[in-house]
């Protein structure tokens, strides 16, 4: 993977000059401080946010005091509140999450601002196949959540991972089948049918220091 890491490195430098790339050098492999053997959960984005004050470095979270949240944000809070009842504080970092098990992995690492996808020919495909391919070898008792047609390209290497799947929570696709999938609950159930502890989506009022 070293290699492949090394190509997409020299591609990106080509383009500094170019384009606006998202998110900060610092956190292009931000979801990774999970060791495998603590992944209780992966949740599968497509790209960072196309945005410089969002993209993190973790799929779907933005930081905190980011007004107003993408759309995708929004409708992952709206299912979130629906499926488990909870009341959310406006923000949407999700690095608590992150401290609970749940691996918040984009299929791709980079974007560059303003242009949604611009990266997806780079070669992080081969990159997030094998971080996956990793975690399937270490255990199984995960639950894959699988948002989109590209994040379910993962699915054939989740291995015995349990998998929860529905449309993308983007604007252009959550009302075909994302609201109402109660992702949270279901993942829960997975869980403590495999004797797992269920995961807390609760969000603090304040999010987690940096």
């Amino acid at each position: 993977m070293k290699g492949a890491i090394q190509t997409i490195g020299n591609r990106l430098a080509e383009r500094v000059g170019t384009e606006q790339i998202v998110p900060h050098p610092d956190h292009v492999f931000r979801a990774l401080q999970i060791a495998p053997e603590d992944v209780r959960v992966v949740i599968v984005g497509q790209d960072p946010y196309p945005n410089s004050s969002h993209a993190m470095g973790l799929s779907f979270s933005v930081p905190a005091g980011t007004t107003p949240l993408p759309g995708s944000a929004r409708n992952i809070r709206t299912e979130l509140a629906s499926d488990l009842g909870l009341a959310l504080p406006d923000h949407f970092d999700l690095r608590s999450w992150v401290e609970r098990g749940v691996l918040l992995l984009n299929r791709h690492l980079t974007s560059a601002v303003g242009s949604p996808g611009a990266h997806q020919s780079l070669g992080w495909d081969t990159v997030t196949n094998r971080i996956i391919d990793v975690l399937a070898e270490t255990h199984d008792n995960w639950v894959g959540i699988v948002w989109g047609k590209q994040a379910a390209q993962l699915i054939p290497r989740f291995g015995s991972a349990a998998v929860v799947q529905s449309a993308h929570p983007s604007p252009l696709s959550a009302h075909r089948g994302f609201f109402g999938s109660k992702p949270f609950s279901t993942t829960n159930d997975l869980l403590e049918a495999r004797g797992q502890e269920p995961v807390d989506w609760s969000l603090p009022p304040e999010p987690v220091a940096s």
